[in-house]
Order: structure tokens, then sequence, then C-alpha cells
């Protein structure tokens, strides 16, 4: 079986980040001192980055794309989309955890600034990647090398942070309201989901319906629903009159990492973001259809 490595601005940004990625966690294992679960999703966010790149970089040297059980027009930059959004989640929370706080010069606190200096390279590597491979005007490519490909990652991401802030501790039980914006995360989480492993595994012909329409239609239900979350939300968390506090407690800034106030405001955040990039898909989708109509 021939190898085939061509040199190109690509593969070099795969490389780069593929490196970034391997020292920041090596390092971190080596000397860090990681101590609690935070540390753990920092060593996964790096090694499942490393990993992924290097499988890409495999297939495309053995020239396996063909064979492979994904659409590869659309698998290389999901993942890289992903893991450059694992490794800014990770460049963030590490130092904020494991930095935050401590002084000196001894072994573990450089183990970890150079683990925290490698997962921003990373990050950037990886960022670089996405602009390298994503489509250009006029250009035929996959679904998720587009603008509302990319924006889905993106929308799937920040709800993934959603649940982790929403679950620790659990602050959906209040009512009936905050209840709703849990089912609004849950619902539009779930469909885009859907549509990235449909077109990552090419089963976007298998729908009974227009796959365009059925886009621009979920981006404006979608839109809808993240509205009433970004207002709802922050209505019963930070108003008084309605069971919130208003004022940041005097004890989150004694704490390591962020408060259960300081996670509420981070959904309410997050829900605002969110709303945004579904309202960019939207009028993204919605041109898509009255282009090819």
């Amino acid at each position: 079986m021939p190898v085939v490595l061509r040199s190109s601005p690509l593969l070099w940004a795969r490389v780069a980040a593929m490196v970034f990625a391997c020292v920041a966690f090596s390092v971190a294992l080596y000397g860090a001192g990681l101590t609690h679960g935070t540390g753990d999703w920092c060593i996964f966010c790096w090694s499942f980055s490393f990993v992924g790149t290097l499988l890409i970089i495999l297939v495309e040297m053995f020239g396996l794309q063909t064979r492979a059980p994904v659409s590869w027009k659309n698998f290389p930059i999901t993942f890289a989309c992903y893991a450059s959004l694992l490794c800014l989640s990770a460049s963030i929370i590490f130092p904020l955890y494991f930095l935050k706080g401590y002084a000196g010069r001894d072994e573990m606190i450089n183990c970890r600034i150079v683990s925290t200096v490698f997962s921003c390279l990373a990050t950037i590597a990886y960022l670089s990647e996405v602009s390298l491979s994503k489509a250009r005007p006029g250009e035929v490519a996959g679904y998720m090398a587009t603008a509302p490909g990319l924006l889905k990652v993106c929308e799937t991401f920040i709800a993934c942070i959603i649940f982790v802030f929403i679950s620790e501790p659990i602050t959906y039980d209040q009512n009936a309201a905050t209840k709703w914006c849990l089912a609004v995360y849950c619902i539009c989480f779930i469909l885009s989901a859907g549509i990235i492993v449909m077109c990552v595994g090419e089963c976007t012909g298998c729908l009974p319906f227009s796959f365009a329409r059925f886009l621009s239609t979920y981006a404006l239900l979608a839109v809808g629903l993240y509205l009433s979350a970004t207002i709802i939300w922050p209505i019963y968390k930070f108003d008084n009159k309605h069971g919130g506090q208003s004022h940041r407690p005097n004890s989150c800034g004694s704490s390591i990492g962020l408060c259960p106030w300081d996670k509420l405001l981070a959904i309410s955040v997050l829900s605002a973001l969110n709303f945004i990039l579904y309202l960019a898909d939207l009028i993204y989708s919605a041109r898509l259809v009255f282009v090819t109509v």
C-alpha cells in the first residue's frame, strides 16, 4: 500500500496541533499534580484531540479515505472544530482550577504553566486547520465545511457546557420555567447533534423531505426556543421577585473555579450566545434554501 504524504499548510497545521496537544497532556501527566475531575477533563480534551488528529493523518497518508465509514468531506473539519473547542475549554478551565491562587516556581507550577501554554497553541493550530478546511465561495464541499455546519458544532458544544453547569449543582428544578429552559437545551442539542451525525454518516439522502428545508425550519424553531430560554433563565435566577439572587455572594470570591452563582451567570451568557449562533444559522440556512430553489 503506497504511502502518500503531500506537504501542505493543512498538513502542517494538523501536525502542529497534534504535537501541541501531545505536549500539553504529557507535561500535565508528568508533573502537574492533578487532583480532581477537572484535571481529568483537560487530559481527555488534549488526548482525544491528539488521537483523532493522528488517525486523520494516517488515513490520508495511506489513502484510506474511500474505505472510511464516514464522509471524508465532513469528518476531518468536524473533528478539527470540536478539537479546537475542546482545547479552548481546557485552556480556560486548566489555569482557572490549577493556576489561580497558586504561587511559587516549583516544578508542579512550571508544568501547569507549560500545559496551559501548549493548550493555547493547540487551540490556535486547530482553528487554523478549520480556517484552511472550510468551504470557500463557489467551492463544492460537504455541509460541515460550510458556515451552518460549523455553527452546528459550536451550538452542540455550548449546549454540553450548559448541561455541565446546570447539573452541578442541579439548578433546573426550581419551577416549571427553569425546567422549560432545560427542555429547550435538550431538544436543540439532540436535533443539532442528529444533523451532524447524518452529515458525517452521509445519511441526509435518506430523509423523506428536503434536507435544506428541514435545516431552515429547524433553525427557525431553535431561534424561538432559545429566545425564550435566554429571557426566562435570568428572570428566575437573578430577579429577587422570582426567587433569584441578584448579587454575587461574598463566598464566591474565595472559591476555586466557579461558584454556583457564577455557573448560573455562565448559563445565561451561554444561552444568549447560542441564541446568536442559531440566529446566524437561520440566516445562512434560509439563504441556502432560496439559492437552491
